[in-house]
């Protein structure tokens, strides 16, 4: 038994009615639950009940034990000073708030079969707990769950521009620039990245847009690679260039040794995902405008459709040649570049500028990508859910990876629809 089951019988009032009584005898009327609290304190607040005729209103706590009330050292914090019921599995031990009034205290009762249905839920082995109870789910619960799910998983990958708006005062414009910057380490140097684009003031990225020889020895010098380059012609041009923009500009390079190469393909090398990113810089105004004017999946997708410069065509580190490199954006690249980086851009820009009067939606450029074909998408697909588009196909990776592997099946709407259903039978 743990807490969180109790939680979730109270918060959905599925104790059972006859045994409505305190264990001193008083009558029980739990008229409000309350708003269920999920950081420090009380486990709801502002709940209302009744007992006899007099009616309070207050926190309520949850224990398996009420004795868990001084294992959790709660008469030490004054946040539970207005605790007016203590909701608990087993009453073994009274609980005093100042050391002389005496908590109210309810055990509450509930069918065993969805204590038995909880526990087959968590601790089953499958990838989807509940996929033989699928088909018991109510089509338009499900569609409002995946829809959160997705929003949820938006809201998720957005929390980083905070950071970003925080260092900058509330520059947008930075924002997008260091996320997109970031996007291109791939997960493995995406710190890396972030702290390149920090190194590089946006305006020097604005200033050398329009010569790509100048923005690419502006990009490789301040990544510290450039230093330790193996020479030829244009290993040469590029450390000229550089050496002049850094004493003109004042510049401090990042150290070389942050990047890293190990067990990473030869596209996905930091020289050739720098080289790209120059190319996208190229054009990053004309970028920035479409995301937060009228952001289109076409649009969006021509203006990443960049070409490197003709070296990285011909190169994935400096002064080893090859014959031809996987240095271009394909279709792929660009999906989940717009999926992991503009979709969670444009939802934090418009949830921040609700005023503006725009077509723009977090789901709409989501919606107009083919839905991602993975492992996680693969699984749901085995079970009977198969997604549209990329909204869709977002929503179930979060769902898979953020309820269903770490088993929060009371925190999720499938969860709770099925248990609610096995609580009716």
């Amino acid at each position: 038994m743990k807490e969180e089951f109790l939680h979730y019988i109270f918060r959905n009032r599925l104790w059972s009615d006859d045994d409505l009584f305190l264990t001193d005898g008083r009558k029980l009327e739990i008229i409000d639950v309350g708003l269920q609290n999920h950081d420090a304190g009380p486990d709801f607040f502002n709940s209302k009940i009744k007992i006899e005729n007099t009616i309070w209103a207050g926190n309520v706590e949850l224990h398996i034990n009420s004795s868990d009330w001084y294992k959790h050292k709660h008469q030490n914090d004054l946040s539970y000073s207005n605790v007016i019921l203590h909701v608990v599995y087993n009453h073994d031990k009274p609980v005093f708030i100042s050391g002389e009034n005496e908590i109210p205290v309810w055990e509450i009762k509930f069918p065993h079969v969805l204590f038995n249905k909880y526990s087959e839920l968590k601790n089953n082995e499958k990838q989807i707990p509940c996929e033989e109870y699928f088909d018991m789910v109510d089509k338009l619960k499900l569609g409002f769950w995946l829809e959160r799910m997705a929003v949820e998983r938006l809201e998720y990958k957005s929390e980083v521009i905070d950071k970003y708006l925080t260092i900058s005062r509330n520059d947008w414009e930075f924002a997008f620039y260091v996320s997109l910057c970031r996007s291109f380490g791939s997960g493995l140097n995406s710190d890396p990245f972030e702290q390149l684009a920090i190194k590089i003031d946006l305006k020097l990225i604005r200033k050398y847009s329009d010569n790509l020889v100048k923005l690419e020895s502006l990009i490789f010098g301040q990544s510290g690679l450039l230093d330790i380059a193996i020479k030829d012609d244009y290993v040469n041009l590029l450390q000229r260039e550089y050496s002049f923009l850094r004493k003109l500009h004042n510049l401090t390079p990042v150290p070389a040794g942050i990047w890293k190469f190990s067990k990473m393909r030869p596209a996905n090398l930091p020289h050739i995902k720098l080289a790209q990113l120059t190319s996208v810089l190229s054009g990053f105004h004309g970028l920035f405008t479409s995301v937060i004017s009228n952001v289109n999946y076409k649009e969006v997708k021509n203006l990443l459709n960049v070409s490197v410069s003709e070296y990285w065509k011909s190169h994935y580190v400096f002064g080893k040649p090859v014959e031809k490199t996987l240095s271009g954006f394909g279709q792929s690249a660009i999906d989940t570049f717009i999926i992991n980086t503009i979709a969670p851009f444009v939802y934090r820009y418009y949830k921040d500028h609700q005023e503006l009067e725009s077509d723009v939606k977090h789901y709409t450029i989501l919606a107009s990508i083919k839905p991602e074909n993975n492992r996680v998408t693969r699984v749901w697909r085995n079970v009977g859910l198969e997604a549209d588009d990329a909204f869709a196909s977002q929503a179930l990776i979060h769902l898979k990876t953020n309820y269903c592997d770490l088993r929060k099946c009371l925190r999720c709407g499938i969860g709770i629809d099925i248990m609610q259903q096995i609580g009716d039978l």
